[in-house]
């Protein structure tokens, strides 16, 4: 009779796979996982800490009328450059050149009478010589010339503010920048000279511009230490470099120093102020426009890095994985800092003949076995040193 494994059931299917196996055989146990392994990378590498703020301008004017009348013209296209000088604004100046014109003939008048005084004062002295006038009669000559010499010097004086006045009816420029619009336009009367004088319109200051940010006191300290332990000068006296990018920008393309550090901390706030100049010819950069920028910290230094997917985490320690000359794994919690170059720089825990665990991590278990594959790590960037 012939066997049909069709008609066979299920458990005689399983005695007879049994029955071919070998008396005493075990299964076999799986190889060890394959992971990729490499030496970290060393490198010499400079902080460089982060901080946010805002741009402002070098110099910022509000123009305000310097005498009362009525507006004239406006010279300049709103929101345009400037340049120190330009003329903006002219304010009727009739009133003002009348007067002008006025005491310019008093100080005509004056100037006759001062001649006046001083003939009558020669023509006494010369008459007191020979004692044909009285002493009485040559001090009142004498009196008479001091008085006309006073008159003549108040009457330039006055000369002085009226031109001055005339002068102030042409609103300039007082430094070179972009200008606002028009806040007053032509027919309004402006008043000027005083606390509440009219408000015209305002000027910054492109080229160089500052930013402004804050840092806490952790930081503040540190920068502190580091100046102590004479491995990085206070930007208090030194003009550390610093990199700024706005927020369209991916890398830190403008470079420019530090040129104020505050010199008290905020008791609201526990930060201290400070302030970096940058070079804007292209005038990409506005004032309060927001902006992050990188300062010099410390370094350079040698540093180990590795690539961040290497890294566990468990709860609040970082650990990687290192394969030993038996190809055992086995676990070792590091520090980590910064990113630099895509990879993570490790500052304590790893030595640079270490054999760290890059990809396949998750296939590692700690003690057990695994079949490593040495690769060789490379930045993408090539790693930053002091002043890059």
């Amino acid at each position: 009779m012939k066997f049909s494994s069709k008609s066979a059931s299920p458990f005689l299917l399983i005695a007879i796979a049994l029955a071919a196996c070998a008396p005493g055989e075990a299964p076999q146990a799986p190889p060890p996982p394959q992971v990729s392994v490499a030496n970290p990378l060393a490198a010499q590498i400079t902080d460089w800490d982060e901080f946010t703020g805002r741009l402002a301008a070098v110099e910022s004017v509000e123009i305000r009328a310097r005498v009362n009348g009525y507006l004239q013209s406006v010279n300049f296209n709103e929101g345009s450059m400037v340049t120190k000088g330009d003329l903006l604004f002219v304010i009727d100046p009739r009133p003002y050149v009348a007067t002008l014109n006025q005491v310019e003939a008093e100080l005509t008048r004056a100037r006759v009478r001062l001649q006046l005084a001083s003939n009558d004062l020669e023509r006494a002295k010369r008459l007191h010589a020979s004692r044909a006038i009285s002493e009485e009669e040559l001090d009142s000559r004498t009196q008479d010339h001091a008085g006309a010499v006073a008159a003549l010097e108040a009457a330039q004086a006055e000369v002085e503010s009226a031109r001055l006045n005339v002068e102030f009816t042409e609103v300039r420029a007082p430094i070179s920048g972009r200008i606002s619009r028009a806040l007053v336009t032509d027919g309004n009367l402006v008043n000027g000279g005083s606390a509440g004088a009219t408000l015209l319109t305002t000027i910054v200051s492109l080229d160089p511009i500052h930013f402004f940010f804050t840092g806490d006191e952790q930081i503040y300290l540190h920068y502190q230490r580091l100046n102590q332990a004479g491995s990085r000068p206070s930007s208090h006296g030194a003009a550390n470099p610093v990199r700024l990018r706005v927020a369209d920008e991916t890398a830190y393309a403008h470079e420019g120093f530090m040129d104020f550090v505050d010199n008290r901390v905020d008791e609201a706030t526990g930060t201290v102020q400070g302030r970096a100049v940058f070079p804007n010819p292209d005038l990409l950069l506005v004032p309060g426009m927001f902006a992050e920028i990188q300062l010099i910290g410390e370094g350079p230094y040698g540093a180990l890095l590795i690539p961040d997917e290497a890294i566990g985490v468990d709860q609040a320690q970082q650990f990687v994985y290192l394969i030993d000359d038996d190809n055992i794994a086995r676990r070792r919690v590091v520090e980590t800092g910064r990113l630099e170059a895509e990879l993570r720089i490790v500052r304590n825990g790893l030595s640079s003949d270490d054999r760290v665990v890059i990809n396949g991590i998750q296939r590692v278990r700690a003690g057990a076995p695994v079949t490593p594959e040495m690769v060789k790590l490379k930045a993408h960037e090539s790693p930053q040193t002091t002043g890059d």
